[in-house]
């Protein structure tokens, strides 16, 4: 599943997994403070817990953390938590914004003892960089290079004890000597619609909005099992029952405000049926090639493999062969279609059966 672009997802998707400048308003007044308030990733949040507790009480410096998994799960909030519960300062960049040694040399020589920085997207930082990296996270220096040619003198640089808290949404891109160093590593988990209802209903407290038990529960079966995705049809549905309710979000209003927004029981928007729409209809379930259909859909090849596909996938309503992408049973049934007979002469089947 091909998570690292998934960040250059076009802002208009409702169930996009990518922050626009909104998410990034609005997920700074809801995100939990400390571990205790964080909900779901119950594995990750009891081995951190350990983890911090542990360095608190050596009053030394945290190990380093890799926190992997998609968009939207939570890792920049963890990040700030660990600077929270260390009593320490927090500073956050990205591995794009850092393309040459000197930028994340510049980055390093400003920390505080015991600082996070928080790397997100590390596996998209420079070569460079990230070799710096190696001797920064385990021998707290770096050796910064000055002149050029056969004159450049390398000066060995003292650091302070930092933590480093990398984030990625594509664990298998980062190099083995970076990934050993981490002396803890997290994989985030898609959440659990129950997990998910008590994110909207805290979330629902905060922003000063009235929900119903059902209508979170709708809201979250619809939410892609991801918080970001969760609290921002939490505020579409808010803005819906606002205008054309009372106020109070109940299951019915949520689900009449998810259909104006288009996003179904699923939580499949108007592209993902597309999709869908087009390989059973027009191709009978496929197989058919990606570019095939993508002109099908009327959208660019890239903006079907890596916006629409991994959901589809993931809900095990389409599938990638060898021979192309092929529809499943589950999608014919989600649409309320009739699959054709596949395999019907003699000593045939079809890809998922007789």
């Amino acid at each position: 599943m091909n998570w690292d672009d998934a960040a250059d997802e076009r802002p208009e998707r409702l169930v996009g997994a990518a922050a626009d400048h909104e998410d990034q308003a609005v997920e700074a007044a809801l995100r939990p403070r400390d571990l205790g308030e964080f909900i779901g990733q119950e594995r990750v949040r009891q081995q951190l817990d350990l983890v911090l507790r542990a360095a608190r009480q050596r009053q030394g410096t945290a190990d380093h953390v890799l926190l992997s998994g998609a968009p939207g799960l939570g890792k920049t909030t963890l990040s700030m938590i660990i600077a929270a519960e260390m009593g320490v300062p927090i500073r956050i960049t990205s591995g794009p914004a850092i393309q040459h040694a000197g930028d994340l040399a510049a980055i390093l020589s400003s920390l505080q003892e015991g600082e996070v920085l928080f790397l997100d997207e590390i596996h998209r930082m420079s070569r460079p960089a990230e070799e710096m990296l190696y001797m920064a996270m385990e021998d707290y220096r770096v050796d910064v290079v000055v002149g050029k040619g056969p004159g450049a003198t390398a000066i060995p640089l003292e650091l302070p004890p930092f933590t480093l808290v990398g984030a990625t949404t594509r664990a298998g891109l980062l190099p083995p000597p970076l990934r050993d160093r981490f002396g803890f590593t997290g994989h985030m988990e898609f959440y659990a619609p129950a997990e998910l209802e008590k994110v909207i209903r805290r979330s629902a407290g905060l922003l000063d909005v009235e929900v119903a038990d059902d209508g979170a529960a709708e809201i979250a079966g619809r939410s892609r099992g991801t918080p970001r995705i969760a609290n921002r049809l939490l505020r579409r549905v808010r803005d819906y029952a606002q205008v054309k309710a009372d106020g109070v979000i109940t299951r019915e209003i949520a689900a009449q405000a998810l259909e104006v927004y288009e996003v179904d029981r699923r939580g499949l928007d108007r592209l993902d049926r597309a999709v869908l729409q087009a390989l059973l209809k027009l191709f009978n379930g496929g197989p058919v090639g990606l570019s095939t259909l993508a002109v099908a859909v009327g959208e660019e090849r890239e903006t079907v493999e890596e916006v629409a596909e991994p959901f589809l996938v993931r809900e095990g309503l389409l599938a990638r062969t060898p021979r192309g992408r092929v529809a499943t049973p589950a999608a014919w049934a989600h649409l309320g279609l009739v699959p054709p007979q596949q395999g019907s002469g003699p000593g045939q089947t079809g890809l998922f059966g007789p």
